[in-house]
């Protein structure tokens, strides 16, 4: 072989890796935004409406694991079972604060105005309302600086993809979002809980009439998509940092992911995140690193124009 075939081979060998790398990463990445993304099909589900408040909810999670690893990790790096605890606790913690923040947003922005049978635009004010409350607030309290998490070492390869090393911190991501993903979509498919959220997504009027409590479905319905975001916001925080800013961007990723796999859909949204994910993560080789976003809400605008109901298409109370 001349020096011409091994430049060749050596190029691909680094093409090749660069790929897979950029794919683990992708991958990652949608997993995240599939997260999010159940948060606002989940709502959009039952509500037939969009939780505009679904980032703050996010932020407050990221926030909530931050202090977690403040006040358990100090200066020691962690390694072995005691870090894989500490991310588990950040998660379990990320979750909850979530949670208890998607309930007091129903509570407050949803459903005063659910009892008085307000228009649509009247749910969408107040949902924008509570996010840049939340927003500020947050600002005002901890900072407008983005903040760097204390964490457990989670940035060396552990294992290798086709050659390609793959990082700790993305390992973590997609086992959590993979037990997250099945644990949910038993819940919706399997249990009471999951057809009272499907009844209600399908005909609330019925479903009332069938005995299903309208309003305890809903406020569950934002526990367990809060939940989700605010694990995620904790995971994406390991990664970037936190700060009163950073559910903007994830978030309308997310939502992006939501109507790329068909908006009130519950795979749809899992789906539309591992997509958008890889296919913003590749647009490095294949476009610039400089349009991944460009690239990210391209595809929402073409979803809109050419598959307005998503790759899916189908409502959350028609789901098996």
């Amino acid at each position: 072989m001349g020096a011409f075939g091994h430049y060749l081979t050596g190029h691909f060998d680094t093409l090749r890796l660069e790929f897979w790398a950029l794919f683990v990463g992708g991958l990652a990445n949608g997993v995240l935004y599939g997260m999010v993304a159940v948060g606002y099909t989940l709502v959009y589900g039952v509500l037939r409406l969009i939780n505009f408040a679904h980032s703050e909810i996010f932020m407050s999670g990221g926030f909530a694991g931050y202090f977690v690893m403040k006040a358990m990790v100090g200066t020691a790096v962690p390694s072995g079972f005691a870090s894989v605890g500490l991310i588990v606790a950040g998660i379990l913690v990320g979750g909850v604060v979530g949670a208890v923040m998607a309930t007091l947003v129903e509570r407050v922005a949803y459903r005063p105005l659910r009892r008085r049978r307000a228009p649509a635009l009247a749910y969408l004010i107040s949902a924008i309302g509570a996010s840049y409350f939340l927003y500020n607030m947050a600002g005002k309290e901890f900072g407008r600086v983005p903040i760097s998490m204390p964490q457990p070492y989670i940035n060396h390869p552990i294992i290798h993809i086709f050659g390609a090393p793959v990082q700790m911190y993305y390992v973590i991501i997609l086992l959590a979002g993979a037990v997250m993903f099945l644990t949910l979509d038993r819940i919706v498919a399997k249990t009471k809980l999951g057809r009272s959220i499907r009844a209600v997504a399908q005909d609330a009027e019925t479903a009332s009439l069938m005995g299903v409590n309208i309003d305890r479905t809903i406020v569950l319905t934002f526990i367990v998509g809060g939940a989700l975001g605010g694990a995620a916001g904790f995971l994406f925080g390991m990664g970037t940092g936190v700060s009163n800013t950073m559910g903007f961007v994830p978030a309308l990723k997310a939502f992006t992911a939501a109507v790329l796999g068909g908006i009130g859909n519950l795979r749809g949204a899992m789906i539309g995140g591992f997509l958008l994910g890889i296919v913003e993560s590749l647009s490095v080789v294949f476009v610039q690193a400089a349009y991944m976003d460009v690239v990210a809400f391209g595809i929402l605008v073409a979803v809109l124009l050419f598959r307005p109901t998503g790759i899916l298409g189908e409502r959350l109370g028609r789901a098996a």
